[in-house]
């Protein structure tokens, strides 16, 4: 599991600034999915959807933990959410634990406070002992991270976790084990390792002065003023959204090009990571034994973050704050856009799973729960999981009986102005309802995988389709809703 790892920052999935050959040479060895989906565009909900199997919205994790203030610009108040995964639930590694195998979760847990928390859902090793979303003192030691101390001051957290992951393969090599390891990186601070920085330094020199506008300009549809594109495109290259901030009119900038020498050095250090873990594996024979799965828990940071709306960001320090371009999706992450939900994944099933193979089904995270276990051939409950099992197609099945996707998200986002919405993906079509006026956008993602062209206008009884399903889902499973904010100043 990567953080912040955008749809587009792979080379098989098309960036030509980042190389990733190990991760490119995973998916010409199992099944790389095109329309994968994380179940939030944050990342607690998201990993919360992946142990439970559930929508992060029937967990009441909707946010990331412990969440976001409230501000008074808000009209509505954020959803008060869980602070761990109730405990009643029975987690993917309890189930697993059950069933024989030794359970671990090295690197990011993000999960609750509570220090037993990893424990007390299922596993039964956890490294570091800290759980907050991002790493205490940055990318290089020391830490600051309970139980690991670095060998030296240039030790990187990305192959010191990998260290940790690789000795815990070799001790169980003669033990089924279910070995979670969840990378800080690529969440920012955006620190690369100082040899990879060198490296790109010299790629961006070779590559070239960008022809495509750097940054773009986005509104909040929901705005009683909502902006056209040409409208935005305009006022881009104006004085008066010069600079990185909040504008006035709710706009933001969104990043378009990818180009930040410290962003590919932290991409690339996964890629080694993956690299490291596949020959640990072929060392100790355990390949033809081991399953892996690559996935991101959303989308790439193209929009800063904005945790304060009035929070400025200098020219020198863009590179902290912008970590990625998502093109050709809109968004970023904590945005329900393509470029804040949409990820990379890549699923290596050996001797049974298809090799070198594409599939272009919608599936999203509870869905990795039933699959697994069904890969063990482990029974389960399918009445208390929300997610389907896709090991027809890691088979080389090429359609699931059509379903809708959720998702849900009553809170305002660090990542820009948007309004709190929900969204729908049913076959081709997504719909996307926010929650501040009830404003509807319709998309179809097959002829405009760009969202550019809102057709809820001229489809209004798809989009009305669309938002009875999303309304019906979400009285389903019990969605907590915003309410009214009693201190609501929009001039604040």
């Amino acid at each position: 599991m990567v953080d912040d790892l955008g749809w587009s920052d792979l080379g098989c999935y098309g960036s030509t600034f980042y190389d990733t050959p190990n991760i490119d040479k995973l998916a010409n060895q199992g099944i790389r999915f095109t329309d994968a989906y994380a179940a939030c565009h944050v990342c607690s909900p998201t990993r919360a959807s992946f142990l439970t199997g559930k929508y992060p919205a029937s967990v009441n994790i909707t946010d990331w933990l412990p969440g976001r203030k409230d501000f008074p610009f808000q009209k509505l108040k954020n959803a008060e959410i869980n602070q761990h995964i109730p405990y009643l639930i029975r987690t993917l590694p309890e189930v697993l634990r059950t069933n024989g195998y030794h359970t671990a979760i090295i690197g990011k847990w993000h999960l609750g406070e509570d220090s037993l928390s990893a424990y007390r859902q299922g596993f039964d090793k956890q490294i570091p002992k800290w759980n907050k979303g991002w790493p205490n003192k940055g990318y290089y030691a020391p830490y600051g991270l309970e139980g690991l101390t670095a060998k030296s001051e240039k030790e990187y957290l990305t192959d010191r976790l990998t260290d940790e992951a690789l000795k815990y393969i070799e001790y169980n090599k003669d033990t089924p084990f279910f070995l979670y390891l969840s990378h800080f990186a690529v969440h920012d601070p955006i620190e690369g390792r100082e040899d990879l920085i060198n490296k790109y330094e010299l790629k961006l020199k070779d590559k070239g002065k960008s022809n495509v506008s750097p940054f773009i300009l986005e509104g909040n549809p929901d705005h009683e003023n909502s902006l056209t594109r040409q409208k935005l495109d305009s006022l881009v290259v104006g004085k008066s959204h010069s600079g990185f901030r909040v504008f006035k009119d709710n706009t933001v900038k969104i990043k378009q090009i990818q180009d930040n020498v410290e962003f590919a050095a932290m991409v690339e250090s996964v890629d080694e990571s993956l690299g490291r873990l596949v020959e640990k594996l072929d060392e100790l024979n355990l390949t033809k034994k081991t399953i892996i799965f690559f996935y991101s828990d959303n989308g790439g940071m193209a929009a800063a973050n904005f945790y304060n709306p009035e929070r400025s960001i200098k020219a020198k320090e863009l590179d902290l704050a912008f970590s990625t371009s998502n093109i050709p999706l809109r968004g970023a992450k904590g945005w329900l856009y393509e470029g804040g939900i949409r990820v990379p994944l890549i699923i290596k099933w050996p001797e049974t799973g298809k090799r070198g193979a594409i599939c272009s089904v919608p599936v999203t995270t509870p869905d990795f729960y039933p699959t697994i276990l069904d890969i063990l051939n482990i029974d389960y409950d399918t009445n208390k999981l929300e997610g389907i099992s896709i090991s027809n197609l890691l088979k080389g099945h090429k359609t699931l009986e059509a379903r809708p996707i959720y998702w849900h998200f009553p809170h305002y986002s660090n990542h820009g102005m948007q309004s709190p919405g929900g969204a729908i993906r049913y076959g081709d079509y997504k719909l996307i309802e926010y929650y501040e006026n009830g404003t509807l956008q319709l998309f179809n993602l097959k002829d405009d995988i760009g969202e550019q062209n809102d057709l809820a206008e001229l489809k209004p009884e798809k989009a009305r389709e669309l938002s009875s399903m999303l309304h019906k889902w979400l009285k389903d499973v019990n969605a907590q809703m915003m309410p009214p904010n009693p201190d609501y100043s929009p001039d604040k």
